[in-house]
């Protein structure tokens, strides 16, 4: 990979990975459009320890108090709103890591294809847009309960489908649910630590396995600039997110299919 391919990879991936536009489908498209070759697992596995390292970093304090809350939990048995939502955010792990597992060879070998891309784009922006628009927006992700976790969690196995955006179907779920603008896009990043750490190991077990030649100066300036621009990210998506709704990242997805069905016509 060129320098140049390593700095938009990452970027791609840390502009895009907590954005409802998909990064799945973002990091594909340099090769639909401008025939680069696939970055290959080791690019992958580093850009995924850079955005899981810039949530757990950005969300520490809510990671930390969960954590605790939950382990005490398991010896007292006893619930607190922070114990909660951890365990709501295991439970709603499930569906994505168990069907994930199981059919990451045929989505990778069928679902990974600029007209694919293409469709999900377009049907899941005007899905965002439905829902930003008729959802009630009352409940904090405090109160998200274990059904609607459930509901989140299966939401998000339509994310291994390139072009949904696991971010985006997520918080287009919790919008459905009642929750807030906020409290959505927060219970979608939470929700995924879990989902990025189990890929990345999974890439790790892969990539150890493997005969791979590693590029190592590449891979760390991959993983420092997803890192940084995924927090980055996150921390601007937050702020703007009340003032600007739903409806610019819908737009920016209708245009990316436009654009996606004229290339591929």
């Amino acid at each position: 990979m060129s320098t140049l391919e390593i700095v938009v990879l990452a970027l791609i991936q840390g502009l895009t990975e907590f954005l409802p536009i998909s990064s799945s489908a973002h990091l594909i498209l340099p090769s639909v459009l401008f025939g680069w070759q696939d970055q290959g697992l080791a690019f992958d596995l580093v850009l995924n320890i850079g955005t899981l390292s810039a949530v757990l970093i950005y969300f520490r304090r809510e990671v930390l108090n969960m954590s605790l809350a939950w382990g005490i939990s398991l010896k007292t048995k006893q619930q607190t709103q922070d114990s909660k939502l951890a365990w709501w955010i295991l439970w709603s792990t499930i569906p994505a890591a168990a069907i994930g597992f199981l059919g990451k060879d045929l989505i990778e070998t069928y679902l990974r294809s600029g007209y694919v891309i293409a469709v999900t784009t377009l049907i899941f922006g005007l899905l965002l847009w439905w829902a930003d628009s008729q959802a009630k927006q009352i409940k904090t992700e405090y109160q998200t309960g274990l059904k609607g976790a459930l509901i989140i969690g299966f939401a998000q196995v339509l994310a291994l489908i390139p072009g949904t955006s696991r971010s985006g179907i997520t918080i287009t779920a919790g919008l459905m649910l009642g929750l807030t603008r906020n409290a959505a896009a927060r219970f979608s990043f939470l929700m995924s630590i879990p989902i990025i750490a189990m890929a990345s190991g999974y890439d790790l077990l892969k990539f150890i396995l493997s005969d791979q030649i590693v590029d190592w100066a590449g891979l760390f300036l991959g993983a420092g600039i997803s890192f940084i621009s995924a927090i980055l990210c996150i921390h601007a998506f937050l702020i703007l997110l009340n003032k600007v709704g739903m409806l610019p990242f819908v737009i920016y997805r209708l245009i990316l299919a436009a654009v996606l069905f004229y290339v591929l016509v």
